[in-house]
């Protein structure tokens, strides 16, 4: 059985963030199904263009191949002044047609919302990109709090069961959309 092709979006470039501890327990959790790959997508570690132009760029030709081969995306992020940060719009607007029929599943964290008005901002964002949000996410409320010194999750139970919930609809919907785009090329409305 072929593997899903995840790409596991970090959503922030801030210097001391905690999308680092967020992310990894995220991949760590995506590790542990036989069904998945991981490839991480980080602004932190591509050289995107600070202006959209209309030059060819190999940063941006590097990102759209790693979108173009994902099967599904889940995408990390923090709530920053009620939405997501600018880099993580930067990035998801540096490519088009490739996440076009994809899921996307959200993990995100922040204060007493726990990220999820930037989670609400997205689904508008990646709707208009014709990819599907996922119904179910993680949601991180006062994540100062939940994790410890080391970056590790101090009480994983509940964060566990819901981010196991979310990947079983990814997967599904990763398989259906996969299947969907062999049979018949998603393409654009006319």
């Amino acid at each position: 059985m072929q593997k899903t092709r995840i790409g596991l979006i970090y959503g922030s470039t801030r210097e001391g963030r905690l999308c680092e501890s967020v992310a990894e327990w995220a991949a760590g959790r995506i590790w542990q199904r036989n069904s998945f790959e991981v490839d991480v997508l980080d602004p932190v570690t591509m050289d995107l263009p600070v202006r959209m132009t209309s030059g060819e760029n190999a940063a941006v030709a590097n990102l759209q191949k790693q979108v173009g081969q994902a099967d599904a995306f889940v995408v990390v992020v923090p709530e920053y002044n009620h939405s997501y940060p600018a880099p993580l719009k930067a990035m998801i607007d540096s490519v088009n047609e490739e996440w076009r029929a994809k899921p996307v599943g959200f993990v995100s964290y922040g204060g007493i919302s726990g990220g999820l008005r930037a989670v609400e901002h997205l689904r508008l964002v990646f709707a208009e990109l014709h990819a599907v949000g996922i119904r179910n996410s993680v949601s991180f409320a006062d994540v100062w709090n939940q994790f410890d010194e080391n970056g590790h999750l101090k009480s994983p139970l509940r964060y566990n069961k819901s981010m196991d919930n979310m990947l079983s609809q990814l997967q599904w919907w990763a398989t259906a959309l996969k299947s969907a785009r062999e049979i018949t090329p998603y393409g654009r409305a006319a």
